[in-house]
Formats: C-alpha cells, sequence, structure tokens
C-alpha cells in the first residue's frame, strides 16, 4: 500500500500534464471512425480553427456556451458546438446512432427552456427525491483534523446520501425519464457498476410506468447482490454481463450494443457524464443542482462560497454535479479523487487522470487507460463506482486547463475513512465517497486555519457493507 506522502508526491507529478499527450484509441465494440490516424486528423483540423469564446452564466441548463477558464483567464465554451471540451468529447458512435443523439440533444435544449417540464420535475425532486439535501457540518470529522495549535478546516457534508435510493444518481435519472416520455419512449435501458444507477433508474421507471433494462457486470451482481435485489424488486429486468472483466466498462458496452439494435424505441439512461454528446453535457445538467444547492446554502451558513470543494471521480458524475456551479469561480479549488486501488505502481488501480493517456471509448474521447497498442487496460478498485478505465471528456478539459485537481486513494485508504466517518459522524459513507473522504488526510494538514471544505457525500454505504466486512476487522 502506498502512503500518503506517496500519493501526494506522485498526484502533484501527475497534476501537471506532459507535453503532446499521446492519442490512443479505444472503440467499444464495433468499429468506430477512431483509428489513429483519424483521430491525428480530427485534431489538426479543430486546432486550425479558431474556437468561439462565450461569457455565460453556469445557472442556465442551455449549456451550449457556458464557460471555464483556461490557463490565462479566458472563457471557452463547455461544450462547444461539435460537443467537445477542448479537444475532448465529441459523437465517436455508429451511424445508427446519430439521429437518435441530435434528437435527444434537440430535445434537452427545448426542454430547458419548457416551463412545464422544469415544474415537474423541480416538483418530482423536491416531494418525491427528497431535495434540497443538507450541507451538514461535520464537526466531529473537523475536530479531527486540527492541528495542535487548535487551527484546521471546517468540513461540511454535501448530504447527497439522502437522497431517495440513497445518492445523486436519481438526480439524473429522473430527468431522463421525464425526457424519454417526452420523446414516446417506453423501454429504457441503463448500466450499472456500484448499482446505485441501476437502482435508480429502476425506481423512477417504476414511478412512471417505464420498461426498464439494466446491463451490470457479473463481478459486480456478485458484490453488489443488495442492489441487484432491490433492482429486481422495482420490477427492472437485471442483464449480467460476463464478458471482459465483467463489470462497469463491459455493462456499458452492453448496454450500447442494446441501444444500437433497438433505437426507435427504446431511450439509455446513461449514468454518468462520459459517452458521446449530449450526454456529458445532459448528465452534468441534471446533476448542477448539487452545486447550485451548495452555493445557497454557503451563503446561508457563513455568507461566503467554499474554498475547497471534493469528490470522488469514477466516471465523474457527482464531482460535475458539484463543481460545474463554480468553474468560472477561480478562487474555489475544485478537487476530484480517484480510485489508486492497490497502488498506483501496481498495475491495479482505476487512476484514469493521473495515470491515462488521450484515447477513445464508449463513444467519447477522453483519458483512458490503454496500452500502447490502444487496448484497455482493466482497472481495479474496491469500489464499483469507481471500476472503469475511462472518465468524462469535461473532466479531462479541466484537468488539462489546470482548473481542477486530481488526486488518487487507494483501497485501504478509502476503507480506513469509510470506518473514520461511520465512528466520527455515525454516516455510514459509499466506498466511493469514502475515497474522497480519504484525502482529507493529506488536504486538511496543507489548509488556512477556517478554510470551509465542502465534500459531496455522493452516496450511503449500505451497499458496501459486505464488500467491507471482507475486509474491515471490528
Amino acid at each position: 500500500m502506498e502512503s500518503a506522502a506517496v500519493i501526494r508526491r506522485s498526484a502533484i507529478a501527475a497534476a501537471v500534464p506532459a507535453e503532446g499527450p499521446s492519442i490512443k484509441s479505444s472503440p467499444f465494440s464495433r468499429k468506430t471512425p477512431s483509428s489513429v490516424g483519424f483521430l491525428r486528423r480530427h485534431l489538426d483540423s479543430r486546432v486550425s480553427q479558431p474556437k468561439p469564446l462565450a461569457v455565460c452564466s453556469a445557472l442556465s441548463m442551455d449549456t451550449a456556451a457556458t464557460g471555464a477558464l483556461d490557463a490565462v483567464g479566458i472563457t471557452l465554451p463547455r461544450p462547444d458546438s461539435f460537443g467537445r471540451f477542448g479537444k475532448f468529447g465529441g459523437k465517436y458512435v455508429p451511424e445508427t446512432l446519430m439521429h437518435a443523439l441530435s434528437e435527444l440533444e434537440d430535445a434537452f435544449r427545448s426542454l430547458s427552456k419548457d416551463a412545464n417540464f422544469q415544474e415537474e420535475l423541480d416538483g418530482i425532486l423536491k416531494d418525491y427525491v427528497g431535495r434540497e439535501t443538507p450541507l451538514y457540518f461535520a464537526e466531529r470529522l473537523s475536530e479531527h483534523y486540527k492541528r495542535p495549535n487548535g487551527e484546521g478546516p471546517l468540513i461540511y457534508l454535501k448530504r447527497e446520501d439522502l437522497n431517495h435510493t440513497g445518492a445523486h444518481k436519481i438526480n439524473n435519472a429522473i430527468a431522463q425519464a421525464l425526457l424519454a416520455k417526452r420523446l414516446g419512449k417506453k423501454r429504457i435501458i441503463a448500466e450499472t457498476g456500484a448499482g446505485q444507477h441501476g437502482v435508480a433508474t429502476a425506481t423512477v421507471c417504476a414511478r412512471l410506468g417505464l420498461e426498464c433494462i439494466i446491463y451490470m457486470g457479473a463481478q459486480d451482481m456478485e458484490r453488489q447482490s443488495l442492489n441487484v435485489f432491490r433492482m429486481r424488486l422495482l420490477g427492472a429486468e437485471v442483464r449480467a454481463v460476463h464478458s471482459g472483466t465483467a463489470t462497469l466498462k463491459d455493462a456499458t458496452s452492453e448496454a450500447i450494443r442494446d441501444w444500437v439494435t433497438n433505437v426507435e424505441t427504446t431511450h439509455y439512461i446513461l449514468g454518468s457524464v462520459a459517452g458521446p454528446h449530449p450526454y456529458p453535457m445532459m448528465v452534468r445538467d441534471f446533476h448542477a443542482v448539487i452545486g447550485k444547492e451548495t452555493r445557497k446554502q454557503a451563503m446561508e451558513k457563513w455568507g461566503g462560497k467554499p474554498d475547497v470543494l471534493v469528490a470522488c471521480v469514477g466516471g465523474g458524475s457527482n464531482a460535475m454535479g458539484l463543481f460545474h456551479e463554480f468553474v468560472d469561480d477561480p478562487h474555489v479549488r475544485l478537487i476530484g479523487v480517484e480510485a489508486a486501488g492497490f497502488g498506483l505502481d501496481s498495475g491495479k488501480h482505476a487512476a484514469t487522470l493521473t495515470k491515462g493517456d488521450v484515447g477513445v471509448l464508449h463513444g467519447a474521447m477522453s483519458y483512458l487507460l490503454q496500452d500502447d497498442d490502444g487496448q484497455i487496460i482493466e482497472p481495479h478498485s474496491i469500489s464499483a463506482g469507481l471500476d472503469y478505465p475511462g472518465v468524462g471528456p469535461e473532466h479531462s478539459f479541466l484537468k488539462d486547463i489546470r482548473r481542477a485537481e486530481y488526486y488518487s486513494i487507494t483501497d485501504h485508504e478509502a476503507l480506513e475513512a469509510f470506518k473514520r466517518l461511520s465512528q466520527l459522524e455515525g454516516i455510514i459513507p459509499a466506498l466511493e465517497t469514502s475515497h474522497a473522504l480519504a484525502f482529507l488526510e493529506v488536504l486538511c494538514p496543507t489548509l488556512a486555519d477556517g478554510a470551509r471544505v465542502v465534500l459531496n457525500c455522493s452516496g450511503r454505504g449500505d451497499k458496501d457493507v459486505q464488500t467491507a466486512i471482507k475486509h474491515l476487522k471490528i
């Protein structure tokens, strides 16, 4: 296992992007226009084209023109009209999906301005999901990180674990399900790793009377058996995926194959800020309520913005939901925490932004874990929700322009944090969230007295108790 000091050194080194990252490709199973030559030509052509600049409120759901500060303070479109965040993102999909993606983007933009849709969504989020979620001052956790002289940061938890179904995932699931109904789609498919997105999707399909099919890796089904039962109880069909490592990557590939075959009748509720455009933008905006509430609650509690935001990153939806509201506030630090598994040098990790290269997976360009031939290196994490070899394209963009910082935490350190929060605050966190909590061990000693840290408590840990039992001696 790596010490916190080793993690700090390796993470700081990774925060400085290498010059001229190599471009590799890893399509999802069918041949897509993602060869090395194609990517190089495509990128070269884009570099020669001037990018439009825009300054726009981050509060609008219509975000084609919302910006991110680059290294010299210029606001860049996020995403641009091609669905790209800088060089990341795009649509690397079979021709059969292009119409569906365009239809989805048009519907999303139309409904984002539709008062009746917004009223219906807001009402369900309030009365069914239970928003807004609290911004909770973790007094004993803050006390734990005080230095001998009594100084230290103040730690707040954004309690997404208190949502109906126990995680942030339902924000996006309910919004996409409502959108699917507007499109006349009555069959819903989704992928899931930790099971929380699958449970959220099954829940909203039961609520809205939609057929629901969930793809889940066989290995994840075993370690998340409680969530498998919950999905089936809610009326969903859970289809086991045995190919590859039988985890989230493989479940996503199977879901895409289903969508290609049944695109006329089916809507794919993708669960993270990954995949082809408009999914990274759309999922982010449906989760942006997390950051909007955080800003409002911070003003109410202490009359200012947070100093630091911290969230775990697998695909990256809970982190982007928190970060999006603050991307254009340069004095707010954004910190994402990945899974270092058995250690960054072990080859058994899921630290995509720390150790990955640029390539294409599941319809978008982003950082990926891959070998010199562009073949996916199988990831590892004790947390099923972080066990993914890619990451959302906007996270890749924020890394490259150095707007956000990304670090990694081992399985062992996450388990210790899982136990620490449980015993200090009476809150059992998801193992995904535990990675973010573990990074406080590195972060807190570096912060000024009274610095306000908001950590996204993305989910509750009921689903992870059986996994924890195998590793923790209590």
